[in-house]
């Protein structure tokens, strides 16, 4: 993940004391309970792209002797693996 988790934190704390300030939302009930439930999704959708890493990883295997062998350039072969699973599920990084 390219942000650490009190990076996170920070920033939603922010995000939502902004909005309020700048009159863009109104907190009903209590404003942690709003700041929790929008840190936990930020951070599930930045560990797309560490969930997504690590299946290319398992599928690199595959192509484990042919990289030893030089026969196949480890970080082209992950960097096309990749864009293509990015491409197939539409995801956005």
């Amino acid at each position: 993940m390219k942000l650490s988790r009190g990076r996170i934190s920070h920033l939603t704390e922010s995000l939502v004391s902004r909005l309020q300030e700048e009159g863009h939302a109104e907190v009903v009930g209590e404003k942690q309970v709003l700041i929790e439930a929008l840190d936990r999704a930020i951070t599930h959708e930045l560990l797309v792209e560490d969930r997504l890493n690590a299946e290319v990883r398992e599928l690199m295997k595959r192509y484990a002797a042919e990289i030893e062998r030089g026969q196949v350039d480890y970080q082209k072969m992950f960097t096309m693996i990749k864009n293509k699973l990015v491409k197939e599920r539409g995801l956005i990084l």
